[in-house]
């Protein structure tokens, strides 16, 4: 029979208490997963590439920061890191830099997009980001999909600036959207070269090779595209951003660690 000083004290417990014994313990936080040893932060390999992490800000085409996103960094498998290392290295012998709007994505982040997207209320980046596209037609035209090919790390957004480099001011939240689409005084500024409409656009011309994209924006566009297949990598021709390494470590595992340095290994 049990003490009654063992009794009375079991009795003061709290409910949560009695409740967490009950249950075996207090219960335990889920750990975050981490990221292979195989992936590392692109500064760790090239310092000098101009990273504009977008979907940690308010200025993407949802309007708020993205889940996943707790650090503004490019992580990369090391092979697709090494390999745009090589894609700098030839560009800044020219005057140029490679600049990263966005690397690896978590699985959250593409279930973030997806949840956005199913909200036909929500679409105050419109003016921006897709003023053409009709939102119940993102899946079915390919803009917004369940999965993505950053989730593997190989996979990354970018552009070309010319150097030096003036950094692109703030988005504000709740100044007059313009059209990714329009001529580039007019759309939010970027320090980019001219690609014919900025990052993100919901539009056909941001196919690489639209034929309506023609003189300095073409040349703007195949600077980026020769350089990158050069060493390796593969173009979405529906993204002139968009690029894949060939022969990617993980051609069919889609990761959800988050991006923040502790998720990588020491």
């Amino acid at each position: 029979m049990p003490k009654l000083t063992t009794v009375l004290r079991t009795l003061a417990l709290p409910v949560a208490a009695l409740i967490a014994v009950a249950a075996g313990g207090p219960a335990q936080a889920r750990p975050e997963p981490k990221a292979p040893a195989q992936f590392t932060a692109l500064h760790d390999v090239d310092p000098t590439i101009i990273q504009e992490i977008r979907y940690i800000t308010p200025h993407n085409f949802t309007g708020a920061p993205i889940d996943g996103y707790r650090k503004p960094m490019c992580i990369l498998t090391r092979p697709a890191a090494e390999a745009l290392h090589r894609v700098q290295t030839g560009l800044l012998s020219r005057g140029y830099s490679l600049k990263v709007y966005d690397c690896y994505r978590p699985q959250r982040a593409v279930d973030n997009f997806v949840a956005w997207a199913e909200d036909l209320n929500d679409q105050s980046m419109k003016p921006e980001f897709y003023p053409h596209v009709d939102k119940t037609r993102l899946f079915d035209d390919g803009y917004i999909a369940a999965k993505s090919g950053h989730s593997r790390g190989s996979t990354m957004d970018l552009t070309v600036v010319r150097l030096p480099a003036t950094p692109t001011r703030p988005y504000r939240p709740g100044e007059t959207l313009e059209p990714c689409y329009g001529p580039q005084d007019q759309r939010f500024p970027d320090n980019s070269i001219d690609m014919g409409t900025g990052f993100d656009c919901f539009d056909t011309l941001a196919h690489t090779l639209d034929p309506r994209i023609q003189g300095v924006q073409l040349a703007d566009r195949l600077l980026l595209k020769n350089a990158m297949e050069a060493q390796g990598f593969t173009n979405l021709p529906e993204e002139w951003w968009h690029y894949t390494l060939n022969g990617e470590p993980f051609p069919d595992t889609y990761f959800d660690f988050p991006i923040d340095r502790r998720s990588l290994s020491s």
